[in-house]
C-alpha cells in the first residue's frame, strides 16, 4: 500500500527533519500494541494521538495500552484512556525517575498519586516500572527497588497487571519479583532477555512482549527467546516512539507499525501471521481485559 510520507522532527542539533514510514498492508486478524507512548512529542513523534490511532485502526490495530513514566503522563493516560474506546492505561514512575524523585523528597508522594490513578477503571497496569542499571548507577539503586516493589503493592492491591522495565537488571529483577511476590499478570516489556532467561520468565507464568528490536540484525539472541517459549506467554508492543522495526528503522515509530513486527515474528516461528495475531490478541486480553469492557467518561478531552 503506498501513502505520502508524514513528517516528523528528529533529534539532533541540525534539526534534521525525517519522515513517518508509509502504512503497512493491514493484518488479516486484529493484534492490540500493549506498550506505547502517544505522548512523546520531545521531537521524535510530532503526531496527535487521535492521528496515530486512526492510522493503526487502519491496518489491524485493535487498540493500544497507553504507558505513563511520571506523574503527569500517568495522569494524562488515564485521563485518554478514560474518554478513548481504543486505549487502556498503564501508570507509573520509570524506575529512572525514582532516584531524582528520592533525592527530592518526593518519591513517596509521587507514589501516592500513582496510587489514586491506579483507582480508576481504565487504568488496566501499572507500568512501566522494575530497574534499569544502565542509566543509573549504585547510588541509586535502593531508591528504584523500593519504587519498584511499591508499584508491585499498588498492582496486586488493585488487581492489576504489571508492566516491567528491565535493563541490565535482569537477577534483580527476578529477586525482588520472588521476594515479595508477583502479580498475577507480570509482563516484561520490550523483553531484552536471551533463551535461557526467557525460559525462567515463562516458568513463572509470566508474558514476554516482544518490540520492533525483535527485527534488528544483532538481535540473535531475542529471536531465540521468542523461539523456546510457549505462544501463550507471548505479547507484543511497538514502545513508539522508539524501536521502530526493519525495514523502517531510524524513522519515527507508532503503533500503525506492528504489522510489520508481528509478521517477522509469525515468519521466524514458521506459523501463519493469522494464527499468531489471534494468539497474542487472546493473551494480550487475558492480561489486561477487553478494551470495550467499560464504559467511558465524556465528553472527550483535548489532544496533547
Amino acid at each position: 500500500m503506498t501513502e505520502p510520507f508524514l513528517r516528523a522532527r528528529a533529534r539532533g542539533a541540525d534539526e534534521k527533519v525525517v519522515d513517518y514510514p508509509p502504512l503497512p498492508d493491514p493484518l488479516v486478524v486484529g493484534v492490540y500494541d500493549n506498550h506505547t507512548h502517544l505522548e512523546i512529542e520531545d521531537g521524535v513523534s510530532s503526531l496527535d494521538f487521535r492521528e496515530q490511532l486512526d492510522r493503526a485502526s487502519s491496518v489491524g490495530v485493535r487498540g493500544v495500552v497507553q504507558v505513563g513514566t511520571d506523574l503527569e503522563t500517568s495522569r494524562w493516560s488515564a485521563e485518554i484512556a478514560a474518554h478513548e474506546p481504543r486505549v487502556l492505561a498503564a501508570v507509573a514512575l520509570h524506575p529512572n525517575e525514582a532516584p531524582e524523585l528520592a533525592a527530592a523528597g518526593l518519591l513517596d508522594e509521587h507514589l501516592a498519586g500513582i496510587a489514586e490513578l491506579a483507582a480508576r477503571p481504565r487504568v488496566r497496569a501499572i507500568g512501566e516500572t522494575g530497574l534499569d542499571f544502565f542509566r543509573t548507577g549504585e547510588d541509586g539503586r535502593e531508591a528504584q527497588i523500593r519504587s519498584f516493589e511499591a508499584h508491585i503493592a499498588i498492582a496486586k492491591e488493585h488487581d492489576l497487571a504489571l508492566q516491567i522495565h528491565d535493563r541490565d537488571a535482569h537477577a534483580d529483577v527476578l529477586k525482588v519479583l520472588r521476594r515479595v511476590g508477583a502479580p498475577a499478570r507480570t509482563v516484561f516489556h520490550c523483553f531484552s532477555g536471551d533463551a535461557e532467561f526467557a525460559r525462567e520468565v515463562a516458568a513463572e507464568g509470566w508474558y514476554l512482549s516482544f518490540a520492533g528490536t525483535v527485527t534488528f540484525k544483532n538481535a540473535g539472541p531475542l529471536r531465540d527467546a521468542l523461539e523456546v517459549i510457549p505462544r501463550a506467554n507471548i505479547l507484543i508492543e511497538t514502545d513508539a516512539p522508539y524501536l521502530t522495526p526493519t525495514p523502517w528503522r531510524g524513522r519515527p515509530n507508532s503503533s500503525y507499525l506492528i504489522p510489520h513486527t508481528l509478521r517477522f515474528m509469525a515468519d521466524h516461528l514458521g506459523t501463519d501471521a493469522s494464527m499468531l495475531a489471534a494468539q497474542i490478541t487472546s493473551n494480550t486480553e487475558e492480561v489486561y481485559g477487553r478494551w470495550d469492557d467499560t464504559a467511558l467518561d465524556a465528553p472527550a478531552v483535548g489532544g496533547r
